[in-house]
């Protein structure tokens, strides 16, 4: 089953059933055992017990209460009329006229009376009050508390051995075991909530892992602008120079960026959702920034839901990366509908990122081969991208560029782009 609550209500409804069986059982049987009148002995004994017809009314009470005790049983003599002639104990009535009476005498069902026919043509009559065993609700109450534990025990056990395997993982990974995982079993809320829960480990482990990955980066790339900016101001000490002052101002801006990316980046890794959330028109955020670069671009208005602050620093990172390799030539940029999705294309004509690159430059503080020699770029634009566009419900691909360079992709699925929103 995959509710547990489901599990629990079946579990003791089957319990209770169970009960009321062995219940009844064992009431049967001490019935049985306790009422039933032995119809061979009562016959053998009334025959040596009782007085002829003829005796006197005394000397039949005294055999009857005699027989009465001797069966523990409420005993009833009659003639071959049926007339009542002597009994212990209330009387029993008369045997049925009507046809196929004489079964009543041969009858074994210990919860009616019984009927012995004498030779002399009196019939003898008797019956047992049934009387409940003693201290019977205390042994109903002990079974039913029995059968309880005894079937309650497998499923109640079966459920806390699981929480508690889920207990130690959750202990392990606040321990700082971020690879502690719970082994799902069975199809019920114990089992959702076990995969939930490795699930926010695998995130958590990741999230960790990234975040160190990035500082200790960063650390190594907040070195170079500081170096530089310490070797300036021992030279300017030394002597006035125009170009290091210059190289200084340069020097602060690239570490203020570098901050400011590296902020965005962990608070992108933080949020779940967009913390604003509007229509925005792509196309005006692309013509704005493009006329910054001197970049060409194809007007074609696309609305879409997103945040504009993050998506005018999305273009923006793409700008900055494709005129970096461009060279002189011109960077190309269009925005356009393409089977119900949102597309913004970046391409460049610089020397093309590898394919085996195409993917890996997306990751903080990655750099494909030779960037490192021109000593351009954070690691981190990219990255950036590849974030904002998920935050958005996108993506992004980097593709060759045909006739040479790089083509940067960002696709807004249907859910994310507005159709039908003119450009304003």
């Amino acid at each position: 089953m995959r509710h547990l609550y489901l599990q629990i209500y079946f579990a003791f409804v089957a319990i209770l059933v169970v009960f009321v069986v062995l219940m009844s059982l064992t009431v049967w049987l001490l019935r049985d055992r306790d009422d039933r009148i032995p119809l061979d002995s009562l016959a053998l004994m009334a025959t040596e017990v009782l007085p002829p017809p003829t005796a006197p009314r005394d000397e039949l009470d005294e055999a009857i209460n005699k027989l009465s005790v001797m069966f523990s049983a409420r005993i009833t003599l009659r003639d071959q009329n049926g007339i009542l002639l002597s009994h212990a104990g209330k009387a029993l009535p008369p045997p049925p006229a009507e046809p196929g009476a004489d079964n009543f005498r041969h009858r074994r069902d210990w919860r009616r009376p019984v009927m012995v026919h004498l030779p002399d043509g009196r019939t003898i009559t008797a019956s047992r009050d049934h009387r409940p065993p003693r201290y019977g609700w205390l042994f109903a109450l002990g079974l039913l508390a029995l059968t309880f534990a005894v079937g309650a025990y497998p499923l109640v056990r079966r459920i806390t051995r699981r929480l508690e395997n889920l207990q130690r993982s959750v202990d392990a990974l606040g321990a700082g075991a971020l690879d502690a995982r719970v082994r799902v079993e069975g199809k019920d809320e114990v089992a959702n909530l076990a995969t939930s829960f490795n699930l926010a480990a695998s995130r958590i482990e990741n999230l960790v892992k990234s975040q160190r990955q990035m500082l200790a980066t960063a650390s190594h790339e907040l070195r170079s602008p500081l170096a530089r900016m310490r070797i300036a101001l021992e030279l300017m000490e030394r002597e006035d120079r125009p170009e290091l002052r210059e190289q200084l101002k340069r020097d602060i801006t690239e570490l203020n960026d570098l901050v400011g990316e590296i902020l965005l980046a962990t608070r992108l890794q933080a949020i779940g959702e967009l913390e604003r959330e509007a229509p925005v028109d792509i196309t005006a955020l692309l013509a704005d920034e493009a006329s910054r670069f001197g970049v060409r671009i194809s007007d074609r208005p696309v609305t879409i839901d997103g945040d504009a602050r993050l998506l005018r620093r999305m273009i923006r990172n793409l700008l900055e990366n494709a005129q970096r390799y461009s060279g002189d030539a011109i960077v190309e940029a269009s925005v356009r509908r393409e089977n119900g999705a949102a597309v913004l294309r970046v391409e460049d004509h610089g020397p093309g990122v590898p394919e085996e690159e195409r993917e890996r430059i997306f990751e903080p503080f990655y750099r494909a081969r030779g960037s490192r020699e021109t000593g351009e770029g954070f690691g981190l634009g990219l990255a950036l991208v590849k974030q904002i566009a998920q935050r958005h419900g996108g993506d992004v691909r980097c593709l060759p560029r045909p006739g040479g360079g790089t083509r940067f992709e960002v696709t807004f699925r249907t859910d994310s782009a507005t159709r039908g929103k003119p450009a304003r």
